[in-house]
């Protein structure tokens, strides 16, 4: 089925080569609240031991300060997504916007570890409305092709930027008091929030038809937060207990129950047949285990540097610095980069530069130089995180409908959100392993080694899937689209702008649709 997209007579022309000054407003707010939903999977980081130590939280606990937030922002970002359609992205991201704003208050002025954790939930909950309602206002109102891609390349580049300087900014507030690393998005997002209000295409259609699927969002987001629960408790409990092998087999029963649901509803809130797209397929798994193991990367240096080597959190500020500089510098030129060389290129490079980087911390002992060390990781981290970030989430969305890139968009964030909570309950596990409870810079060294070998494990699974996802499409291309557009892969967009209205049978265009014009928000 073709659908042809219509151009609202005052929508702004996103396919010529200058933008308007509302529509670059329009894309920095949808990048200051990408930017600040990054921001705060990382940001506690710095902060992680002055929190512990006022509100006397062990490490295990600890952790779920950081997965509290990732839970509520994974667990309900496909919920999130299926409101943005059905609701209207606009109406979503502002109500949200004003709730994660709230929240952040809140968990600045908490006093009590289990009140914190609460808080962080709370704020993930509302940054699950607001990802995927924003991605979706962005491809929904660029055209696909050259300016999507800028436009794509810019957020994603905002939201990788969020993940690398939070460490960055929480070492600068951690300084002054841990508290500020939650009140200073406060002010951000209300400015944030009153541009929105003003910038933000209003819908010109009707929000798309269908029901809520609450079964599927409580059987999903209840496997979600059991797996990493039991991950997390395992350690303590015994991997082999009654007690762990039992919830793994609920985790199981619960996903097949999410899985029998989408099926059977009426209005899933994942439709199944999107993973027929490869590069939607694809994507998600490389989200998945980049992030993740980014995370669990971010825990253990945080503690590395902290703990064993004795880094002030303006020290951790200053030395974290490159990698985020790196990133954010990069923005204004990933979006020509991913016209010219496609995702399905620079997602194995990317890849390949963030193995590097947690391959090369590897060799942490007691007195580890910055030169020698940190500073090399941090360097790849950077060059991995801007090539490979944006081609993810480009990717991710690409040959998908206008009515389903609310839901594209949150898979893809799910991905990124559930990657981080699993992978940094599997490396915390490693740890309090390891160390076996000991306090000496041996045990503590016998407990960062296991979990960043698992890291560097995870980060290159995705290697190999972003690699075979290439060869896959390398070979496909000239057989599905010879005279038709220029060579295309791994669902780069560039290019994609000159496909003619028709019917492609392969999967790996995912949706028929092919988009010729401007659609603004509905």
């Amino acid at each position: 089925m073709t659908t042809a997209t219509v151009t609202p007579p005052d929508a702004p022309s996103t396919s010529e080569p200058h933008w308007t000054p509302r529509l670059w407003g329009t894309l920095i707010v949808l990048c200051a609240a990408m930017f600040l939903d990054a921001l705060d999977v990382s940001m506690v980081g710095v902060a992680l031991p002055s929190i512990g130590a006022e509100l006397k939280l062990s490490t295990s606990t600890l952790q779920w300060v950081v997965s509290g937030y990732v839970l509520g922002y994974g667990g309900l970002l496909l919920l999130g997504g299926r409101a943005a359609d059905l609701l209207g992205r606009r109406r979503v991201f502002l109500v949200a916007l004003a709730a994660f704003a709230a929240a952040s208050l809140i968990g600045g002025l908490v006093d009590d570890g289990g009140l914190l954790i609460a808080a962080r939930f709370l704020k993930g909950v509302s940054a699950a409305f607001t990802a995927p309602a924003g991605l979706s206002i962005i491809t929904t109102t660029f055209a696909e092709g050259p300016a999507r891609n800028r436009a794509l390349s810019i957020y994603t580049t905002c939201g990788a930027s969020g993940f690398s300087l939070g460490l960055v900014l929480s070492g600068l507030l951690t300084s002054v008091g841990w508290r500020w690393t939650f009140l200073m998005p406060v002010p951000v997002a209300l400015l944030a929030l009153v541009f929105a209000v003003r910038l933000l295409p209003r819908p010109v259609e009707e929000p798309a038809k269908g029901g809520y699927d609450v079964l599927g969002a409580i059987t999903g987001t209840a496997t979600v937060l059991l797996l990493v629960f039991t991950v997390t408790e395992a350690q303590g409990a015994g991997w082999l207990s009654l007690r762990t092998l039992g919830s793994l087999v609920v985790v199981a029963a619960l996903a097949a129950a999410f899985l029998l649901v989408e099926s059977r509803t009426a209005h899933p809130l994942v439709r199944l047949g999107i993973f027929r797209n490869g590069s939607v397929a694809r994507a998600n798994l490389v989200a998945f285990a980049m992030t993740g193991a980014y995370g669990g990367f971010q825990f253990v240096v945080t503690l590395y540097l902290q703990h064993l080597l004795g880094w002030s959190a303006l020290q951790m500020a200053l030395g974290l610095l490159p990698a985020g500089a790196f990133i954010a510098l990069s923005a204004p030129f990933m979006g020509p980069i991913v016209d010219r060389f496609g995702t399905g290129r620079l997602l194995p490079i990317g890849l390949l530069a963030l193995v590097g980087a947690f391959a090369l911390f590897l060799r942490l002992d007691e007195h580890s130089s910055y030169l020698a060390l940190v500073l090399p990781s941090m360097l790849l981290l950077g060059v991995g995180f801007a090539l490979a970030f944006p081609s993810v989430n480009i990717a991710a969305t690409d040959g998908v409908a206008d009515e389903e890139q609310g839901l594209a968009s949150g898979l893809v964030n799910t991905a990124i959100q559930v990657g981080t909570a699993v992978v940094l309950a599997g490396a915390t596990a490693m740890i309090t392993a390891g160390s076996a409870g000991g306090d000496s810079p041996q045990a503590q060294l016998d407990g960062y080694r296991p979990a960043l070998v698992f890291v560097t494990a995870v980060a290159l699974l995705g290697l190999v899937v972003a690699t075979i996802g290439a060869l896959v499409d390398r070979q496909r291309t000239p057989a599905t689209v010879r005279g038709s557009v220029p060579a295309r892969d791994s669902g780069a967009s560039a290019g994609s702008a000159a496909l003619p209205v028709a019917d492609y049978d392969d999967p790996s265009f995912g949706s028929t649709t092919a988009r010729t014009g401007v659609l603004a928000e509905h």
